[in-house]
């Protein structure tokens, strides 16, 4: 029988959040300013927007660090647990 979810252990908890843009094949157009159709820069997303995300955001790094705030969370509630998709493996 397959495992169908999981709910990780404390230690087990990922450290860092994976970002698939450095592995794809071509880069994504950046995102563009409704107003004047141009791409958005950093200081654009700032009234939205706090750093530390905008920095997620266009980062080509492929593992970020997980906010020790949010592992503080992580370990208290587990807000997702892994769900295997059973049901699309089957023919």
């Amino acid at each position: 029988m397959d495992i169908e979810r999981v709910i990780l252990p404390l230690k087990e908890i990922p450290r860092q959040w994976y970002n698939v843009l450095p592995d794809m094949p071509e880069k994504l157009p950046p995102p563009l300013n409704p107003a004047t159709g141009k791409p958005l820069g950093p200081a654009d997303l700032l009234p939205i927007f706090p750093m530390s995300l905008i920095e997620q955001e266009m980062t080509d790094k492929r593992w970020i660090d997980i906010p020790p705030e949010i592992l503080d969370i992580y370990q208290i509630w587990r807000p997702t647990p892994l769900q295997r998709a059973i049901s699309l493996r089957r023919p």
